[in-house]
């Protein structure tokens, strides 16, 4: 295993009964890299973060950190924090006494846990709040110090079992800032867990995209929504219109089965304005839905072929006539084939 990898995964199997949590999945993770596991539930992402914790073992294969092989290496030995959703501070300690509990624990001298608590409380940006309890703290608040707490002990990997769950949508949003510019700043490897997608694509280096046990795709957020493997990534992560068989056939002139991102589509009402390299279809509009910065626009073809057109040049003010047609097109070279 070459020394840049932090984790690596070979050939792993989990079960539980004769459930496959976990199906002969392979992967590694860089160090320094933010590396997002994405999947709905049951997918096996949550699965893999519990056994790089050592928190489960796997049937068959091998897990490595930092070039070591981890069987029978038990968590509290192995050079990783977890960051949970739920947050799991102590509600009887205040804040202080929560982030450097693990310090304590390592019988450190009392003036550098002392610094060490400072320096972290200054990093997540909340070094008022020392003195207080967690309930006496907003949900981004107990994000931040959950995550101080697992930074001060220095780890070589910090996983994050969907740790912005519980937060509302704005805030939510502003944590996903904060959380990769922490990790940027400090510069240790984050093995991040979501089903949210818009979450991965935002924060991450590479996404493994998981389904039933196994992993579908590896890649950068730009590949991953750009350049879907299958027909699960495509839908999965983000909205795709999908030319199959006789559907890609009569829209694309091509056999097999290729997709297009909605913000690629537009609509026209005269075929003039589509260039030559463009391929086009006549549809009827179905609904037009407002979102504020854009509107998401559903048409059909005469042959029931859905389309979704999202544009930002349409609003609530110009709303478009049910049934109406138009003409939806845009460029081949933004067609992106998919496995079957």
């Amino acid at each position: 295993m070459k020394e840049s990898n932090e984790v690596e995964f070979q050939n792993v199997v989990c079960k539980f009964g004769d459930f496959h949590a976990v199906d002969d999945v392979s992967f590694s993770i860089k160090a320094g890299e933010f590396f997002s596991m994405l999947g709905p539930s049951g997918s096996g992402k949550t699965t893999c973060l519990r056994l790089i914790a050592g928190f489960n073992n796997p049937n068959l294969g091998k897990i490595f950190i930092q070039g070591q092989d981890t069987l029978g290496i038990p968590p509290y030995k192995r050079n990783l924090n977890t960051v949970f959703q739920d947050y799991a501070l102590f509600p009887h300690m205040n804040v202080l006494d929560n982030i450097s509990y693990g310090l304590r624990i390592k019988k450190l001298p009392k003036s550098e846990i002392d610094s060490m608590t400072k320096e972290i409380l200054e990093m997540v940006r909340l070094p008022e709040v020392g003195n207080r309890k967690p309930n006496e703290l907003s949900g981004g608040q107990r994000q931040r110090i959950a995550l101080a707490r697992a930074l001060v002990n220095r780890p070589s990997v910090l996983l994050l079992d969907e740790p912005l769950g519980a937060l509302d949508l704005k805030l939510r949003e502003e944590m996903q800032v904060e959380l990769k510019q922490i990790q940027r700043k400090i510069g240790i490897t984050f093995i991040f867990v979501t089903h949210d997608q818009e979450e991965a694509l935002s924060m991450s280096d590479r996404i493994a995209v998981f389904n039933k046990g196994k992993i579908i795709q590896i890649g950068s957020p730009s590949d991953i929504y750009d350049k879907p493997k299958t027909e699960f990534v495509a839908n999965f992560v983000g909205v795709s219109n999908l030319f199959k068989n006789e559907d890609a056939v009569r829209i694309l002139k091509k056999k097999g089965s290729y997709m297009i991102r909605p913000e690629k589509l537009n609509i026209t009402e005269s075929e003039k304005k589509i260039s030559d390299n463009s391929f086009k279809v006549q549809a009827k509009l179905v609904t037009q839905i407002y979102s504020g910065a854009s509107s998401k626009i559903i048409l059909e073809t005469s042959f029931g072929t859905k389309l979704i057109v999202l544009s930002q040049k349409i609003n609530s003010s110009s709303p478009i006539e049910v049934g109406k047609e138009f003409f939806v097109f845009g460029n081949m070279e933004d067609i992106h084939q998919i496995e079957g």
